[in-house]
């Protein structure tokens, strides 16, 4: 039975199920080096796929995690999906409430707007806004509220769905965000860097969703506003498709990076255990940087 990390102790983290060390001056080795020197309290995992080379590795990538508001990039999936199908418009109006209910117990819950990337969306309760809207707000400014009002439309279980017909079968999403009765009763979103590889490379890819809806997502991400973990690590404008994740003791980056002339490549850093943000965001930073610098092995490379 896998371990999943949330918000947690650092003392209750250990390094277990790290992968055999590869050859040193390898990439895998150069970024395992950087997961090393983090010490046994503080777990990394990375998945990494380059699309142009087929070099691909993970180390921990099996681990699971505490989704945080990497679980968005699946709802946003989802709904794209849902337009494809002819279920859904991005046009349709939404109506803005800031009323939900825990999936523990079916009680009510609010959610804070002093918490939320997005606190302007509150003032939009009572009036309605476009489901694509939403979306963007849901990403690039990781609107909590926009969230749980996609989730409510769109439901966990088609979420679900989608996540086993890509294979990202370790992608476990059950409801929004702050609903803490169900929190407390450890009913939450988790995630692996490996699937989380997967659902990125099915957008990259567009192969499950229409080119719109694929150049869309893409188009989406890399309007991110929060731009301290995997972007810091790579050359100044850079483009970059990415979601970053952070609750206490949980800081994540998923992203597909753009080198110029190149084709993409997908890196997906999970961390636990790091005291807050700014412990955890310099070490994702570098093992983007490393990547960046060593991207374009062969798969034998190292050897």
């Amino acid at each position: 039975m896998r371990r999943i990390f949330a918000a947690a102790p650092a003392a209750l983290l250990c390094l277990s199920c790290m992968s055999m060390p590869h050859a040193s001056g390898s990439l895998p080795g150069e970024v395992e080096r950087v997961i090393a020197r983090q010490g046994k309290t503080r777990l990394v995992a990375v998945a990494y796929k380059n699309l142009g080379t087929g070099v691909t590795f993970g180390a921990q990538d099996r681990e699971r995690f505490h989704a945080a508001s990497t679980m968005k990039v699946p709802v946003m999936m989802a709904l794209f999906d849902a337009v494809d199908q002819g279920y859904l418009r991005l046009c349709e109006p939404i109506p803005v409430r800031n009323e939900f209910h825990s999936i523990m117990d079916g009680s009510t819950f609010t959610l804070d707007p002093k918490e939320d990337g997005d606190p302007d969306l509150y003032k939009a309760a009572g009036q309605t806004r476009p489901v694509e809207d939403l979306i963007r707000r849901m990403i690039v400014r990781s609107s909590n509220l926009a969230t749980n009002l996609l989730i409510d439309k769109v439901g966990p279980g088609t979420v679900m769905d989608l996540m086993r017909r890509i294979e990202a079968y370790d992608i476990r999403i059950l409801r929004g965000v702050e609903d803490e009765k169900a929190f407390e009763a450890r009913m939450n979103n988790t995630v692996t860097a490996h699937d989380l590889l997967i659902a990125l490379d099915a957008i990259a890819a567009g192969k499950e969703f229409t080119k719109a809806s694929s150049d869309r997502m893409i188009d989406i991400l890399k309007a991110q506003e929060f731009n301290e973990k995997i972007p810091a690590g790579l050359p100044a404008g850079t483009p970059v498709a990415h979601k970053t994740g952070d609750i206490t003791g949980i800081h994540h980056d998923m992203a597909i990076v753009y080198p110029p002339g190149e084709k993409p490549y997908i890196l997906v850093v999970l961390t636990a255990g790091f005291p807050d943000e700014k412990a955890a965001d310099p070490v994702i930073a570098e093992i983007s940087r490393v990547v960046w610098q060593r991207r374009a092995e062969r798969p034998d490379a190292g050897r």
